[in-house]
């Protein structure tokens, strides 16, 4: 190949067309074995892409493209800069061939050094893999508007936002290595640390979302039950991963509740069965329960909502929480992810309406206005609550903390007790000032 390479056209100086393809073809595999020889090809190009392409996995593949063309150009460059100075018919020493090849090679390099440019930009974002405690629902618009925003690319990161399935999900695959970062309860994020002592990636909290855990118990008024008092001896309705069920003990025993008896279900049958008068009560998240009664044709006036968080029960819920590994590697790109997203916490918090078009944006069948009030009932009863603006957004405070870690080791029944020193750091929040984000309610 080289000789046919080397066949210039001597009255031009010129590779004939159609050899000047065949060598561009044959030099693809030189230009791959040039770049990696000499440490300029990123590792993502030194990988095949996988097939099957996910929506999970698009960024990484644009990252993989982009790469790509790059270390085209610039193996371009080196070669065909090579080959400029080499040819026996491009002496240096003769002026007419030494005008003809250093603009040309003057050019290569130039889109090189532009190529390598644009690379390192890029290579700078950082790709974080952020798991949801839940579907795309109102309240993942907090997730998902800095994403849509451009509030983390604003922060040289790139995130992708996938829904899940409950928080003890999400802690697992943050645990796994699977996800970087997510969003969970925060008593599960204890119980996993308390039930796996010597598990070596135990997800952190580091920022606080849900001041007040949004867990309740609802019944309907013409069951009688009015107050904590009136669950004695009822029948009491809730998976059996449920947070609120998972908490009720404590609870109980704030409220001096016995005698009770619970009936277990799959979700979308919780309310069902409340609806049907299956069970007496039922625990959930306010601001999921309840509306989803509202859609079994249940009048909300018809419902009696008795919140945790009002009747004893001052658990923290759900949090931002990252993997041990990020947190070593990569502590600059937790500090950045949470400054975006406390900044896109702050546009929702001022106008839930827009907000949740990023949600319909993921998911293109939701009930819009039935998300907007799902919203905004998220953040009046768990995100802009007084205790969230007595302690700042995103913080907790330490006894608070420690009652909460005490109360879930004796209700969760954990192996170890829980340690609440080793579950939270705080140390990546934003600023005061970028954490002042919560208005206060009108009157």
């Amino acid at each position: 190949m080289r000789q046919k390479y080397d066949k210039y056209d001597k009255r031009n100086h010129q590779i004939p067309f159609g050899e000047k393809l065949q060598a561009a073809s044959i030099d693809s595999g030189r230009m791959a074995y040039l770049l990696r020889f000499s440490q300029l090809a990123p590792p993502a190009c030194q990988a095949r892409p996988q097939r099957g392409f996910s929506r999970q996995a698009e960024s990484s593949t644009s990252q993989h493209g982009r790469h790509c063309f790059c270390c085209i150009v610039l193996g371009f460059a080196l070669l065909h800069g090579r080959r400029l100075f080499r040819h026996p018919y491009k002496k240096l020493s003769n002026m007419k061939n030494r005008a003809f090849a250093l603009p040309r090679l003057a050019a290569l390099m130039t889109g090189a050094v532009l190529a390598l440019t644009a690379l390192g930009a890029h290579a700078q974002n950082t790709p974080i893999k952020f798991q949801l405690d839940w579907r795309f629902e109102g309240p993942s618009a907090l997730f998902l508007t800095p994403v849509a925003k451009g509030y983390f690319k604003a922060n040289k990161l790139d995130v992708t936002v996938d829904a899940g399935n409950g928080s003890g999900g999400a802690v697992t695959r943050v645990a796994s290595g699977t996800y970087d970062m997510g969003f969970a309860d925060l008593a599960s994020v204890m119980e996993f640390h308390a039930n796996n002592p010597d598990a070596p990636n135990k997800p952190v909290a580091v920022m606080m979302v849900y001041n007040n855990t949004p867990a309740s118990v609802m019944a309907l008024k013409k069951s009688g039950i009015k107050t904590p008092a009136d669950l004695n001896g009822k029948k009491m309705g809730a998976p059996v991963f449920d947070a609120g069920r998972r908490a009720f003990p404590v609870f109980a025993k704030a409220n001096k509740v016995t005698g009770f008896q619970w009936v277990s279900m799959d979700p979308p049958l919780r309310e069902t069965m409340l609806a049907r008068g299956e069970v007496d009560a039922i625990t959930g998240f306010t601001f999921t329960s309840l509306l989803n009664l509202e859609a079994r044709g249940v009048k909300a006036e018809d419902v009696v909502v008795l919140p945790y968080a009002d009747f004893g029960v001052k658990h923290y819920g759900n949090v931002v929480i990252a993997s041990p590994k990020l947190i070593k590697e990569h502590p600059e790109a937790i500090k950045a992810f949470l400054q975006a997203f406390t900044k896109g916490v702050k546009d929702v918090v001022a106008d839930p309406a827009a907000a949740i078009e990023f949600v319909k944006a993921r998911d293109g069948i939701i009930n819009v206005p039935l998300e907007v009030r799902r919203l905004r009932l998220a953040i009046d009863t768990v995100v802009n609550s007084p205790d969230a603006r007595a302690e700042g957004f995103g913080q907790v405070k330490a006894p608070r903390l420690t009652l909460m870690a005490s109360q879930v080791s004796d209700a969760f029944g954990t192996k170890t007790r829980v340690d609440p020193a080793v579950v939270w750091n705080g140390s990546f929040l934003p600023t005061a000032a970028e954490l002042n984000v919560l208005p206060v309610p009108k009157k």
